[in-house]
């Protein structure tokens, strides 16, 4: 290698310290985020933005490589965090495991992310580097933030922390102090059908709108909007609520219901999801053949990869302890063996969808949920047909489609890190090597973090964790250990094929706007609660930045500020939890104050203005 490229630092001991750092950070907070909103954000470019700040601004190190590696490792840890929360609290949701076992939960984790970045390797020079149709947005976003220089770094680091600031303080008034309502909620009965109208008193579901942009943010609340503004007035008022009060009775229809409607309609999702991207499987595997077929030309030092060999000794590992664990949670060599090949050809699969799909159409609109519903149902089939049921069918179903979506989550995070890399100039395999630690470390922090949550909130009702509540009703219904309303089921079916049509029909048209199904699933299985402030977010976007549409960088400050309130929240959720298992009370029952609808909404509206102004910014 010649002198100047020895010049370049990308991994070193400081990029690697605060990679970690921050991964933590984000993979707490990502925990809490995933399991009460169901959806989980980027952490590159926020991680980016403090690396620089902290490189450039105080150690005036200016090196966007290091930058680089620094939201590499921390990104790796985010993305892991969300592949273990759509699925391994089903086991707790459905009484498998009485709580998160740390070991299990780790190497799921770990296993997992590890899967997906190795399997992403080979595809990186196919999807990445040679195929111009996949664009990588995120990737792209953060390179040019990185390439933005050191005096937007110091404001981006300031709106970070005040988002945070403004997170903290309302979430810790609201479900520490009890100081504000967590939610505002209005009902009424007109004859016998019930209306109903509330949102969440949540910053960060706002910051998710305004992050995931309208469109999406107004699929999520058509979801809502469909279940609660017209299913459950459809649905009237069943004999054994008649004495309930309205509230009651709405809660009541959407939980033994309505709720139902969308899982079905996640379940079509997912099934679509796979059709729609079978040109990208193929390409997948075509870019692997060809990447072990041209592996024998001459590569350049700065597009070197991790080598074979480590690559084949971290699969090894892999298998080998996968199958120590399913064999320990399922006691049975045989099904063992099975869930470990059903793993490994699934977490391959996806792994290829994953790092083509988030080229195509972004990490935001991936559709890992589909991908693991996809993998659990399959995987399901498969016991079945062998004849495994009971508990330890149970457990290989979960434990597979839990590998899967690590894998999956991690390989989309793995593809958009690499793209930004490979503008920035930043070596492929010392991204790989970042990745890996992003993946060990923060694996070991997500079961501690589920523990806390678990006991302050209650994972499945308090932190509603729709899509392991989703894995784990469907799993216990197809190994008789549960059952399903069938008519709300087959009603999901059928509005969701009816959705995919109509999508069809708009895209034929030529007509921007998608009826994409996954969103609009999700809407429907969540309360309206939560996409009313999501909305609000996506509708500060558009109103804010509807005329520049042309810019790149346009809304970066608004997301830095949406991040920072994101973060603020979720790990606000996080040490309340702590303050809880410790038994420090910090309720102010002694002021005598009752939170009310009135400080509340106003409280929404400032965090609104908050919003809209750092976005104009």
């Amino acid at each position: 290698m010649n002198q100047a490229l020895k010049k370049v630092k990308e991994l070193s001991l400081l990029s690697i310290g605060l990679g970690i750092l921050i991964a933590v950070v984000m993979t707490a907070a990502n925990t809490y985020l995933g399991l009460y909103a169901g959806m989980t954000v980027s952490a590159s470019i926020p991680a980016a933005v403090i690396a620089m700040a902290v490189l450039q601004g105080v150690l005036r190190r200016r090196s966007p490589q290091e930058t680089n590696i620094v939201q590499t490792i921390a990104s790796a840890g985010e993305s892991l965090a969300a592949g273990v929360i759509f699925t391994v609290p089903a086991l707790v949701i459905i009484g498998v495991w009485n709580d998160f076992q740390f070991w299990p939960t780790t190497l799921i984790a770990m296993i997992g992310g590890l899967l997906g970045v190795i399997f992403m390797i080979p595809l990186r020079k196919a999807l990445i580097q040679d195929d111009k149709t996949l664009t990588y947005p995120e990737g792209v976003a953060c390179a040019s933030v990185i390439e933005s220089g050191t005096s937007e770094s110091r404001g981006g680091l300031s709106l970070i922390v005040s988002g945070l600031f403004v997170g903290a303080v309302v979430k810790f008034l609201s479900s520490g102090m009890k100081l504000l309502l967590p939610s505002v909620e209005f009902a009424n009965r007109l004859g016998n059908r019930q209306f109903f109208f509330g949102f969440e008193l949540s910053p960060a579901l706002v910051a998710i709108g305004y992050i995931v942009r309208l469109e999406i943010a107004v699929l999520v609340f058509l979801g809502g909007a469909i279940a609660w503004f017209v299913g459950i007035p459809l649905l009237g008022t069943p004999e054994h609520l008649l004495g309930e009060s309205s509230l009651d009775v709405a809660w009541a229809l959407w939980d033994e219901k309505i709720r139902f409607v969308g899982v079905g309609s996640m379940i079509v999702a997912g099934m679509w999801s796979l059709i729609s991207v079978r040109k990208g499987i193929s390409s997948g595997l075509r870019s692997l053949k060809r990447a072990y077929t041209d592996r024998r030309e001459a590569v350049h030092s700065t597009e070197r990869d991790l080598g074979l060999v480590p690559m084949l000794i971290i699969f090894l590992l892999c298998l080998v302890m996968m199958f120590s664990l399913y064999e320990f949670l399922i006691s049975s060599i045989e099904l063992s063996l099975l869930t470990t090949g059903i793993m490994i050809v699934a977490s391959f699969l996806f792994v290829a969808v994953s790092s083509y799909m988030v080229g195509l159409v972004g990490s935001s609109n991936n559709p890992v949920s589909g991908m693991a519903i996809s993998a659990l149902l399959g995987s399901a089939a498969l016991f079945l047909f062998y004849g495994f049921v009971g508990e330890s069918a149970i457990l290989a179903t979960l434990g597979v489609a839990a590998v899967v979506c690590c894998a999956a989550c991690t390989a989309g995070d793995c593809s958009q890190d690499l793209k930004t890399g490979a503008i920035l100039k930043t070596t492929p395999r010392s991204q790989q090597i970042g990745q890996i630690i992003g993946v060990v470390v923060p694996a070991a922090v997500i079961a501690p973090v589920l523990t806390l949550l678990h006991q302050e909130y209650v994972i499945g009702e308090g932190l509603r964790a729709p899509q392991a509540a989703l894995f784990g009703r469907l799993t216990s219904a197809m190994f008789g250990a549960g059952d399903m309303p069938m008519d709300m089921l087959n009603w999901g079916f059928a509005l969701g094929i009816f959705i995919i049509i109509l999508d069809r029909i708009l895209a034929a048209s030529g007509i921007k706007f998608r009826l994409h199904l996954m969103p609009m699933a999700v809407g429907i299985y969540l309360p309206v609660t939560l996409a009313v402030p999501i909305l609000f977010g996506g509708l500060i976007h558009f109103f804010v930045h509807r005329r520049d549409t042309k810019n790149e960088k346009l809304g970066e400050s608004g997301v830095l500020a949406s991040s920072g309130i994101i973060a603020g929240e979720a790990l606000t959720g996080v040490f309340i939890a702590i303050l809880s298992a410790a038994s420090i009370p910090i309720q102010v029952k002694w002021l005598g104050l009752e939170p009310g609808s009135a400080v509340s909404i106003a409280v929404m509206g400032l965090v609104l203005f908050f919003l809209t102004k750092k976005a104009k910014s």
